[in-house]
């Protein structure tokens, strides 16, 4: 065997179980449990005992597991001395009980001690550690040369073969972890691939269409603008040019999608400070920024939009308040305005845009909430999505 196998310490991987819940759990703890009270009965059923002593034993058992619990977490965390330590006292709580008269508490310890020693320890360390333990298993038995060996040996082959499995298991813990790691970034860069196959085709449609529109109404406001003044001429050239408006927003919003499809857009912050720019608006973050996903974060745009588009249409010259917040598992954002508007049905067909009814199912698609209505000085928008 090498140097760097007496060294080395078993893997975490193989160190942390897999939690047990429901029945499996129960009866673990009743078989620990009965192991327990056999070891206390065999100890004070002779009836030897005052009945402090009984509650003594039974403060030393609970300690013991209490004890052992924390060995088995340093072992995790692979704190040797710490570990060496607890065992160290395990050993003396046994050397102890059987002063005590409990051999049976002392022999339980000491075979316990020896075999996770080798299961959970650096080979360097737990070999000692279970000499120790055995040794003294073996003076107090006294059974016979054979029957000592035999069973010592017994306890360094189950504790060498527990090592050997739980490395085992911790290997293929970490094979699976890869594995499903794998598939992830392979089903992520699928997704991207797929997104970026539509933001192509949204890009050569949509994004050239537009265009396209932006240049031939520009031309015709040009050739509008140098025919003699008048009511028509006038009311075609203002259709003209909102239209020619709707179109640049169009296709600035056709933009941002294609961004978003790509995994390229700017923070959440920025999008909100430039949207703001545009009116009597402030915002204000709260919480430490984190990149959200791209759905998320489209979410949080178009409602932002919305709203704001919603209180210019509405309430113009109301003052405007956007706060996003980062909470741990979502992300709110907070639209509140301090003039008058329509009742929300209204707002909901109102416009170009989707309107709240939109906003709502968007908000819904990703497991999230979005609530709209009056607030105490005008209306509040307020859109939480997991994030």
């Amino acid at each position: 065997m090498n140097r760097a196998a007496w060294m080395s310490w078993p893997s975490r991987e193989a160190l942390t179980r897999t939690p047990r819940t429901g029945l499996r759990a129960a009866l673990q703890r009743l078989v620990w449990a009965a192991v327990a009270l056999g070891l206390l009965w065999n100890a004070f059923a002779d009836g030897r005992f005052t009945l402090w002593q009984v509650a003594l034993g039974l403060v030393v058992t609970a300690g013991s597991a209490v004890a052992a619990r924390a060995f088995f977490h340093m072992t995790r965390e692979h704190r040797l001395w710490p570990s060496v330590g607890l065992l160290a006292l395990l050993t003396v709580v046994a050397f102890l009980s059987l002063e005590a008269g409990a051999g049976a508490i002392a022999v339980a310890l000491w075979c316990g001690c020896a075999v996770v020693a080798l299961g959970r320890l650096p080979l360097y360390a737990a070999v000692p550690l279970t000499a120790v333990t055995l040794l003294a298993y073996a003076v107090v038995k006294g059974d016979g040369w054979l029957t000592t060996v035999i069973t010592t040996g017994s306890l360094c082959l189950g504790g060498y073969v527990l090592r050997l499995d739980a490395e085992a298991r911790g290997a293929s813990r970490r094979l699976l972890d890869q594995e499903r790691a794998a598939r992830k970034a392979e089903a992520g860069a699928a997704a991207l691939a797929e997104r970026s196959r539509i933001a192509r085709e949204i890009h050569d449609v949509l994004a050239h269409s537009l265009s396209a529109q932006l240049v031939h109404l520009e031309a015709a406001r040009l050739l509008i603008e140098r025919e003699p003044a008048g009511e028509f001429r006038d009311q075609v050239l203002e259709r003209v040019v909102a239209a020619r408006s709707m179109a640049r927003e169009g296709l600035a919003e056709t933009r941002q999608a294609l961004s978003a499809l790509r995994g390229e857009m700017t923070p959440v912050e920025d999008f909100l400070h430039q949207l703001a720019s545009g009116g009597p608006a402030t915002v204000s973050v709260v919480g430490e920024g984190r990149e959200l996903t791209a759905e998320a974060s489209q979410t949080v745009r178009r409602v932002a939009q919305e709203a704001l588009t919603n209180t210019r249409k509405h309430a113009p010259g109301a003052a405007v308040t956007v706060r996003l917040e980062y909470e741990p598992d979502a992300i709110v954002l907070e639209v509140r305005d301090s003039g008058g508007r329509r009742p929300v049905g209204e707002l909901a067909v109102s416009g170009s845009g989707y309107g709240l009814v939109g906003m709502r199912e968007r908000a819904e698609l990703l497991g999230g909430t979005l609530e709209a209505g009056p607030g105490e000085e005008g209306f509040v928008v307020n859109l939480r999505v997991p994030a």
